[in-house]
């Protein structure tokens, strides 16, 4: 296999593709730039219609101009541009996926790498610091502050040293200090940070903008506790990763990332962070959140900051996202549970965000197959799986006319349905606020949401399908095409 690529590499191979758009007039970046590179999903255009983007001249709502180019929408922006990064075809995505998770790879150690290039600290840092960055704004007219969203923090585990690989939210609060929403949902940044707080220490950090696509295709799965993503970085790649030491804190990062900002968040206070658009379709209200002191800033002499859209889906977060559960879920059901009859897994996208909708396809499963899977599925993750629905093969689970087709005529309300009860809401309203009324409460979800799981699989013979049969459906566009 070929040497994966970095993400300058990854925007050369978009361009080759037709997959990217460079935009050369002046785009502010607090208002203009996430607003264009949202129509692509809010005004109809398909999957395979969707763009990269690479804006080259930034400036922002005071007409500031940065000598950094920003890119949105590539890393994920469709499946096309997803696969890209994985260099291989669309097809092959879940493939590469599977095998990524039974052979990581781990990261071998370089002395140097380009994201040393440039080095800030001490007084410069206070100076310039996040100020140096076109950091755009995700949802102008509400969002309070700029976030990065291509946000890979790395953490690691202060009683075994293994390294976790997160993405989330950075919350711009100074020049030197950043904002960090871990959600709680039992994310390894949280758990890193309770136990430091428990030895009452800083947990070191590094937040890591625009690396190889692989590592951040890895940073958005669900892998078990004390895996480190960037061996599965390297599953993905078919090699290992190579990372550099930091500068000022006890982590390795990937050598050929345009931009990394270490420090230490503190355990000892937190911050109010927050509101911003999340990718449950609603305004995250403001809550009290952890936040990092910077020691550095380290990137590129020619960096180009990559952000993410997200918020309301379809959207570049729920692509990336999806590509990865699927075959984690899919993994699970039939590997960990061992349901073999399970042959495909889909995350519905569109405004429910992946979590909260899952369809199971089977092919000639047992009774019991049927309800250990929907269970399964539903109590995998906090907050995913609110209404998981089993169908045949002959029902396509991307295509909710068929999905809502079985349920009709399928299943019966009383005898295939059930409500699990007591589940987490997990990442999405409504919200609790705390006693003053002002802030979310966050850390610790109550018990108090359930799950919905319909068997629509055919259990008795059907007549067949009112339509032509095959062979003169394709007979009669034969004769079309030719006509035409």
């Amino acid at each position: 296999m070929r040497k994966y690529v970095d993400m300058r590499g990854h925007i050369k191979n978009l361009e080759a593709k037709g997959l990217l758009k460079r935009v050369t007039r002046p785009m502010n970046k607090d208002t203009e730039i996430h607003p264009l590179v949202r129509w692509q999903y809010r005004g109809g255009l398909k999957d395979s219609e969707r763009m990269g983007f690479l804006f080259e001249n930034v400036i922002d709502a005071k007409g500031r101009k940065y000598p950094y180019p920003v890119a949105v929408g590539v890393m994920s922006g469709s499946v096309p541009i997803y696969a890209t990064g994985l260099q291989c075809e669309p097809g092959d995505v879940l493939m590469r996926w599977q095998y990524a998770v039974e052979h990581p790879v781990p990261p071998v150690m370089v002395e140097t790498g380009s994201v040393h290039e440039v080095v800030m600290t001490g007084e410069e840092l206070k100076k310039e610091g996040l100020g140096k960055l076109p950091i755009p704004i995700s949802t102008p007219g509400f969002d309070n502050a700029p976030y990065t969203t291509c946000s890979n923090w790395i953490t690691k585990d202060p009683e075994t040293g293994i390294q976790n690989i997160g993405n989330y939210r950075g919350h711009v609060k100074a020049r030197d200090r950043i904002g960090v929403f871990p959600s709680a949902l039992g994310q390894d940044i949280f758990l890193h940070w309770q136990k430091c707080k428990a030895k009452g220490i800083p947990l070191e950090a590094a937040l890591v903008i625009g690396p190889p696509p692989v590592v951040s295709y890895a940073a958005v799965e669900k892998v078990p506790y004390g895996v480190d993503e960037m061996a599965i970085a390297g599953g993905l790649a078919g090699q290992p990763i190579e990372v550099v030491k930091c500068k000022t804190v006890d982590l390795v990062v990937p050598a050929d990332t345009e931009l990394v900002i270490e420090g230490k968040i503190s355990t000892e206070f937190l911050e109010p962070e927050g509101p911003f658009g999340e990718s449950h379709g609603h305004m995250h209200p403001r809550q009290m959140n952890p936040y990092m002191e910077i020691t550095a800033i380290t990137h590129r002499k020619d960096m180009i900051y990559v952000a993410w859209i997200s918020q309301v889906t379809p959207s570049e977060s729920s692509i990336i996202k999806k590509m990865a559960y699927e075959p984690s879920y899919l993994r699970f059901l039939k590997k960990e549970c061992r349901i073999q009859s399970v042959t495909r897994v889909s995350l519905h996208e569109p405004l429910t965000n992946l979590r909260k909708l899952l369809i199971i396809q089977m092919k000639d499963p047992s009774e019991s197959e049927i309800w250990r899977a929907l269970r399964a599925a539903a109590s995998r993750h906090q907050g995913v799986g609110k209404i998981v629905i089993a169908v045949d093969e002959d029902i396509d689970p991307e295509d909710m006319d068929a999905v809502w087709w079985a349920i009709a005529y399928r299943s019966k309300p009383h005898l295939d349905m059930e409500i699990l009860r007591y589940s987490e809401k997990g990442h999405a309203p409504p919200f609790y606020y705390s006693s003053e009324g002002h802030d979310v409460v966050s850390y610790g979800e109550k018990a108090d949401d359930s799950s919905l799981l319909i068997n629509a699989m055919l259990k008795e013979p059907f007549p067949p399908v009112s339509l032509p049969k095959k062979e003169y459906m394709e007979n009669a566009l034969r004769n079309w095409i030719c006509r035409k």
